[in-house]
């Protein structure tokens, strides 16, 4: 893969801008004096935890923008396994969420960003169990690759890898950084990475915590204000985590002194500072010192009014750095590179005529090269090559004048779409599956194609390469870039993430076709083996743009089961059997991922009474879809039908997860759904979270009768479920609930039980985690008037979509609970 010249510039020379948010970006010669002062600072850190959210924003921002070292930070996980307050995605799409949120994170407070195969499975209360899931060894491998990649000086522990941390994933990860602090210098442990990498000891290991800790020996200011900056380093990771939007943690920024503090754990430990008795100097080089040499020439001489007058000197020191054979000599030839091209004004891009190609299609490109300085350069070679030497130019790039080109790009046929690399392999168990070696640990796929530049400064010449990237204007936000993506010239979609046959009458599954290119073919629907499909195929024609809805019908088997149904599109004799979705917020360039196209099937006797089904959502979830899979009309409610709206159309209504927390008019209309409930309704409520603060009284009056929530949860999918009431008619009608309707789970039984609660409420489960005592908070349900409430803080919202058939059942008897209840007398 060519070495990354420009793109240095955006990670180095262009960091200090990313400092945005209330303010204006910071004058160029704030940048390029940043620049100057890291070349000349060779140490690193990398900081270890295991989801985003768990950085210590202040310390990456302290390093990285303040001491000027390569800082980074390894996210175990990409937190796949949390909520998500933005919209409806889970899981996989989270993961891709919040790994955007982490690179929009550190291009504020300045680290790099790195991951592990280990996929957050949810909350778990051990790191045995965490360990066991992921494989202790697998995931260490990965911890122990990125230390000897990036070699830091000085490890830095989010967690102290014991019971304190809490979660087991935090436990994990204290663990797996410790071991990986010995086995990254073990030329004996994970020999196979050695063809890449040599063995790396870092110098020390430290945990970092906030506040007074026992053991620590060491403590940073970050609340130092940085002038050149014009923030302090706790005023910048307040930004940076203000990031994590999808878990709403918007930060205030805090000004003043602002304590870290560190506990050492392996290697010598500091007295005075992270890096005693470790040299940050080119002195840490061999023949470094004519490079220092050089460099303080430069800094001395840098006017930032007339900033191309230091490029002869810069050229100099880079002669002298490619003249070196290190791993710190070659990051900082591609960090020079870039203040090269700051120094000169140079401007270059490569935008593409379309953000999307379908395999066979042609891109165009206009690569184009600006010299904003009175230096004189030539552009000696540009093309779309791999390597090697660029296409022949012989171009003086006059000042200021754009030189542009053409260039084409045809997608060859057999080219695999632009899947997210972690994505694109199925899971094994609790870790991603990843053949690259090389990919391992990277944030996100590395630019499909680069245009390469080759420019002459004298008689030096520099090679820089640039992504093709799309370049468009929206009409709120200005001019934004985007990856260039290969899609399928046809996008199969799925009818839907579950299809429950209740019966075993056959039901109409529409298929969705969106074509990315003109395309003609055939698409057939694969259903288990017992299962009826007419008609066997359907014939399409369709245009660039068009999309197009066809119908089959699905006839079930007899007997209760559980499979899949696939969509299969046949273009040009290649089989298309993914669908295509864009996940487009406002904070990072959207991103285009390809599900499977098909749907899990669910064939099990299910029987509800309630029909009409009003919906409350929340911070979002895939539930209300599933209840349409049951036959139920389900209608999303607004603040407007909450308020004023007729309540009871409906048969019952349902709050989604996190609604309470997240929707004050439902808060202001709970005397409406009350009284809902008093005439006959029925309301189910979903999990809410317990808040501290100023949300702390989102939960109050949550039901009729006092109920109190607590952070308990029961985190084992598999836990056992007893009956507390196995005479509830909740039980018994419609469907007769057993103790098999709760195999199968995923990820988690319930989060946020009830702890206490009116005598007025009756449980209905009790289930606990190993060696904790039992909950039977999980589920509480009254009658009220003539209708009936129901909490409930077991994970529906991802037992349903995932199509596991008790939950269905289960959920279909709360639903009908009012028309079950009303002849039950009152207790």
């Amino acid at each position: 893969m060519p070495r990354l010249g420009f793109r240095s510039l955006i990670v180095s020379v262009l960091a200090a801008a990313a400092i945005l948010g209330a303010q204006e970006r910071p004058p160029e010669a704030v940048e390029t004096r940043l620049a100057l002062d890291r070349l000349r600072v060779l140490g690193s850190v990398l900081m270890i935890g295991a989801h985003p959210d768990d950085e210590r924003t202040d310390t990456l921002a302290y390093f990285a923008r303040g001491r000027l070292m390569r800082t980074a930070y390894l996210s175990v996980t990409r937190g796949e396994g949390g909520q998500n307050l933005l919209g409806p995605e889970q899981g996989d799409l989270l993961g891709l969420i919040r790994t955007q949120e982490l690179l929009a994170a550190r291009r504020i407070d300045g680290a790099e960003q790195y991951f592990t195969r280990a996929i957050d499975f949810g909350f778990s209360k051990s790191a045995d169990e965490t360990l066991a899931k992921w494989g202790r060894e697998r995931i260490l491998s990965d911890v122990v690759w990125v230390i000897r990649r990036f070699r830091p000086d000085v490890i830095v522990l989010c967690f102290s890898g014991t019971p304190r941390d809490g979660h087991g994933h935090h436990q994990a990860a204290g663990i797996l950084g410790q071991e990986a602090f010995a086995a990254a210098a073990d030329r004996a442990r994970f020999p196979e990475q050695l063809q890449w990498v040599e063995p790396w000891q870092a110098k020390r290991l430290v945990w970092n915590v906030y506040g007074r800790a026992e053991g620590a020996n060491l403590r940073i200011n970050t609340g130092d204000y940085n002038p050149l900056l014009g923030r302090s380093y706790a005023e910048i990771a307040s930004l940076s985590r203000s990031m994590h939007r999808s878990q709403g943690m918007g930060n205030p920024a805090r000004r003043g002194p602002v304590s870290s503090e560190f506990v050492p754990v392996a290697g010598p430990p500091a007295s005075t500072d992270l890096f005693d008795g470790i040299d940050t100097s080119w002195e840490r080089v061999p023949g470094g010192a004519a490079v220092a040499a050089a460099l303080q020439g430069v800094w001395e001489a840098f006017d930032p009014s007339r900033p191309e007058r230091i490029v002869p000197q810069l050229l100099e020191a880079r002669r002298r750095i490619a003249a070196l054979r290190h791993p710190w000599a070659e990051r900082k030839l591609a960090e020079i590179d870039g203040v090269i091209a700051a120094c000169a004004g140079l401007w270059l891009d490569a935008p593409a005529d379309r953000w999307s190609a379908a395999p066979g299609e042609t891109i165009a490109i206009r690569p184009s090269v600006i010299n904003r300085s009175p230096l004189p350069i030539k552009l000696v070679g540009l093309d779309l090559g791999e390597g090697g030497a660029p296409a022949a130019r012989n171009v003086e790039l006059a000042y200021n004048q754009p030189f542009t080109d053409s260039l084409t790009l045809r997608v060859p046929d057999a080219s695999p779409y632009s899947q997210p690399f972690w994505l694109a392999e199925p899971k094994q168990g609790d870790t991603y599956t990843i053949r690259n070696q090389l990919l391992i640990g990277e944030a996100e796929n590395p630019p499909l194609w680069q245009v390469h530049f080759r420019l002459r400064f004298g008689a030096d010449d520099i090679d820089f390469y640039q992504p093709v990237r799309y370049r468009y204007t929206d009409r709120l936000r200005g001019e934004l870039v985007r990856p260039v993506v290969v899609v399928p010239c046809v996008a199969v979609q799925a009818p839907a993430a579950v299809l429950v046959f209740p019966d075993q009458r056959p039901k109409r599954v529409e298929v969705v076709l969106k074509a990315n290119a003109g395309a003609t073919g055939q698409l057939r629907l694969e259903a288990p083996a017992g299962w009826r499909v007419a008609p066997p195929s359907r014939e399409f024609r369709m245009a660039p743009g068009e999309e197009l809805t066809l119908a089959f019908e699905v006839t079930p088997a007899t007997e209760p089961a559980r499979g899949r149904v696939r969509a299969v599109a046949t273009v040009n004799q290649r089989q298309i059997t993914s669908g295509m979705d864009v996940i487009s917020y406002p904070y990072f360039p959207p991103q285009v991922v390809f599900p499977p196209a098909e749907a899990a099937t669910v064939r099990s006797d299910i029987r509800v009474l309630a029909r009409r089904v009003g919906y409350v959502m929340g911070a979002g979830d895939e539930v209300p879809d599933a209840l349409r899979q049951l036959g139920c009309e389900v209608r999303l409610l607004s603040a407007e039908d909450l308020a004023s709206g007729n309540l009871g159309a409906f048969d019952a209504i349902v709050t989604g997860v996190r609604a309470y927390n997240v929707r004050a008019d439902l808060r202001a209309s709970q005397a409406r759904l009350l009284d809902y409930v008093q005439k006959g309704g029925t309301l189910v409520v979903q999990y809410n979270t317990l808040e501290f603060g100023a949300s702390a009284g989102a939960l109050s009056g949550i039901g009729p009768y006092s109920v109190s929530v607590s952070r308990d949860r029961v985190s084992v999918e598999e836990a056992p479920v007893a009956f507390t009431a196995a005479s509830s008619p909740l039980l018994s009608t419609p469907n007769r609930i057993i103790a098999s309707d709760f195999d199968g789970w995923v990820q988690e039984r319930a989060l946020y039980l009830a702890s206490e609660w009116d005598a007025r409420y009756q449980t209905l489960f009790e289930s606990h985690d190993p060696g904790e005592p039992p909950h039977t908070g999980g589920t509480l349900y009254t009658r009220y008037g003539r209708g009936a409430y129901v909490f409930t803080a077991y994970s529906w919202f991802r037992q349903l979509p995932a199509g596991v058939p008790g939950a269905f059942r289960i959920f279909a008897n709360l639903l009908s609970a009012g028309k079950v209840l009303h002849e039950e007398p009152s207790r």
